[in-house]
């Protein structure tokens, strides 16, 4: 399902690069919480989890939700308010939303005084697992304080772990937004957005520009502007976001990956085929000609080629010419990294 950006009638200045500090803490408490969908910084996870507070270690578990599947919108700039100043109604409705894990089909206006949107909440909620539930369940009881205990935790975080790692980090997210600015002025909107995902964002048609996403959203930044924020910690993860009311955010990695669903598919299809299998089998341990290829396989030459040259669209096969010959080897580094890419595509 894709994320539609319609460009029409958008000038750069519709978009604003910046950093976050609470955005990246985002990030950070999700890779914590999911460290094994991010290898990269899996061993940092393990590390810091070991050695916090058990209080902080009880807060991650507590407040998951909110960094989880559905990333809060608390974390991000665009409210009308700071966090703190919220009123307890808005506060209300965006954490609600992430409890639930959506925001299409719920209207959670006027969560606190309306008995069919709580009982909506706690439908919802009941599907997913814990502590999404409880989270529901402490928001209905006490939303004021539900909001003192995150707003203390995330404190906690600054404590514990995130006063170090942003000052380590803010200097490479910086840079990242600042190309991103100047490809806004130099290049347009459209070579912008693209050069945030080159594996799941495409130009569609005039003046658009498609996200593969698990989602279906239309955003305009002609009507509302348009937050893109970099990420070092949420990598491979682009996430688009677009609740009712607010600035829709973009939060890219700073570090895009290469592969996307699309080919990771690709790649795998195509080593599906028998006789494409058996080829690869015998140029695995060493590259071999086309000729070669043909007596082996008691194939025809024009079959070979047609196999070999999907294999090379795929980035699967190396071509090594030497003087008249040209020789096919696998690819292997190619081959071994599928899985990873597979992983990483199903994430971004």
């Amino acid at each position: 399902m894709p994320v539609v950006i319609v460009l029409e009638g958008a000038a750069p200045d519709r978009f604003t690069v910046t950093v976050s500090p609470l955005a990246e803490l985002a990030a950070c408490l999700h890779v914590l919480t999911e460290h094994t969908h991010h290898t990269e910084h899996a061993p940092w996870a393990e590390e810091t989890t070991r050695d916090a507070p058990p209080a902080f270690r009880a807060g991650l578990r507590r407040f998951a939700p909110l960094w989880t599947a559905l990333r809060w919108r608390g974390f991000y700039p665009g409210l009308n308010a700071p966090l703190p100043e919220l009123t307890t109604d808005r506060f209300a409705e965006l954490t609600a939303h992430t409890c639930a894990s959506g925001y299409r089909g719920f209207d959670f206006s006027r969560l606190l005084h309306d008995p069919a949107q709580a009982a909506a909440l706690r439908r919802a909620a009941s599907g997913l697992p814990e502590p999404h539930p409880t989270l529901a369940e402490d928001l209905l009881r006490d939303p004021e304080q539900l909001r003192t205990d995150i707003l203390a935790f995330l404190d906690m975080c600054r404590r514990v772990f995130f006063a170090d790692l942003w000052a380590t980090t803010e200097p490479a997210l910086a840079r990242a937004a600042h190309l991103v600015r100047q490809r806004l002025a130099d290049e347009g909107p459209e070579a912008a957005l693209l050069s945030l995902s080159p594996s799941s964002a495409r130009p569609a048609g005039p003046s658009r520009v498609v996200f593969d996403k698990v989602h279906h959203a239309v955003i305009s930044p002609a009507r509302t502007p348009i937050l893109l924020i970099p990420t070092r910690y949420g990598a491979p993860h682009l996430l688009v976001k677009d609740e009712p009311g607010l600035p829709p955010v973009v939060h890219f990695p700073v570090h895009a990956p290469e592969i996307g669903v699309t080919l990771a598919r690709s790649r795998m299809l195509a080593l599906t085929d028998p006789r494409r299998v058996r080829l690869c089998r015998l140029i695995a341990r060493q590259a071999m000609t086309t000729a070669d290829l043909a007596d082996r396989l008691s194939m025809t030459r024009p079959q070979v080629s047609r196999h070999l040259r999907t294999l090379r669209d795929l980035g699967l096969v190396r071509v090594e010419r030497n003087g008249r010959y040209v020789h096919y080897g696998l690819d292997l580094a190619a081959v071994k990294r599928i899985g990873r890419d597979v992983a990483t595509a199903l994430q971004y």
